[in-house]
């Protein structure tokens, strides 16, 4: 049922010292700001109707906080002493002059940088003590952050190091951690993200990603794909069962299923200018060392030769190569040492 009030929030009074200079309502806690916090708060109570005063600096900062089932509006003093009685709308209005974050049950007030840090650590234990109610088995509280937009399945094992931001949703069964980041990402079931980076992104059921991979904004990656050591990928989607064990770059591409990516393959999508897709066909198989410059189409089950440049449409089941043939020239280095009065060889 709503709640037949309007709430209304003034940062203008907070005088606090901060490190940004930000009224203390918009520090974050958790990697959400205050303000953020409180009104969630007041949503689950039933409230609807929020009205900031702030500098005018701030109105975006604030509006950003602001929930999206809820009528809210942020402004200057004199925008509220003007427009307040229309927007309420017959609401009875409770004024905040102080800040305060939600700890459990209770709003609780701060006036200091140290008072707030106190209570992030609590809000920090509440949070992960809600997530292991549910079924998620954090190893290590002290070491794990989590923000209260995150939702985690069931089963899942989050270990030391992980730091889950954003609205980020974390799949059952999953193992995230150690030392892993998750930002504004789906995580499917059962995945496991290792020592890795994930951001805006989605990845499909029982993916593997790392250790030390970096998967950036608008990636899709299927079911069963492998996102191994030392692997970048950055706006592509990839088709299941693709694997990309270390050592690769792929940006800007449209890869399909089965595909595998042998170590230190690129996609050079950049030209200077312009950024260029790349396609590639399901069942391919990209050999080491391979430079895929487009934009450029790899036909379905293709194969390229390790050490090939590709910069030319590969037709599918077709063996793409570009490379120098070996040759060698026996005797050279000995002739190469004696010219330059070197021994044949170190002891």
């Amino acid at each position: 049922m709503e709640n037949k009030k309007c709430i209304v929030v003034f940062l203008t009074e907070d005088t606090a010292e901060t490190y940004d200079g930000k009224p203390l309502m918009l520090q974050d806690a958790l990697f959400c700001p205050i303000l953020t916090w409180c009104m969630r708060a007041w949503l689950k109570k039933g409230v609807r109707r929020f009205f900031v005063v702030c500098d005018a600096q701030y109105v975006d900062d604030a509006a950003a906080c602001f929930p999206e089932e809820a009528a809210a509006v942020a402004g200057t003093e004199e925008d509220y002493r003007r427009d307040i009685g229309e927007f309420a709308r017959g609401c009875w209005i409770e004024e905040v002059h102080e800040a305060m974050l939600p700890v459990g049950s209770m709003m609780l007030s701060f006036r200091t940088v140290a008072e707030l840090a106190r209570l992030r650590r609590a809000v920090k234990e509440e949070i992960v003590m809600f997530h292991q109610r549910t079924g998620v088995k954090v190893v290590d509280i002290d070491n794990t952050y989590i923000d209260p937009r995150v939702t985690i399945g069931a089963g899942t094992v989050l270990l030391p190091g992980t730091i889950l931001r954003g609205n980020t949703v974390v799949g059952e069964h999953c193992e995230i951690g150690p030392n892993a980041m998750v930002e504004d990402s789906r995580i499917g079931d059962g995945c496991v993200v290792n020592a890795s980076q994930v951001y805006s992104s989605e990845l499909g059921k029982v993916v593997h990603v790392g250790p030390f991979a970096h998967i950036r904004p608008n990636c899709q990656v299927g079911d069963r794909c492998k996102v191994g050591a030392f692997v970048e990928i950055k706006n592509a989607v990839f088709g299941p069962d693709t694997k990309m064990s270390h050592l690769t770059y792929v940006g800007d591409a449209d890869v399909g299923a089965g595909v595998n990516f042998g170590c230190g393959t690129i996609t050079s999508n950049y030209d200077g200018f312009r950024k260029h897709r790349t396609v590639i066909g399901d069942n391919a198989f990209i050999g080491c060392n391979t430079n895929l410059v487009p934009p450029v189409t790899v036909g379905e089950g293709s194969y390229i030769a390790a050490g090939t440049t590709v910069t030319q449409d590969v037709e599918p089941d077709a063996l793409a190569i570009s490379r120098v043939r070996q040759e060698n020239k026996p005797g050279w280095a000995k002739v190469r040492r004696a010219l330059h009065k070197k021994p044949a060889s170190k002891n």
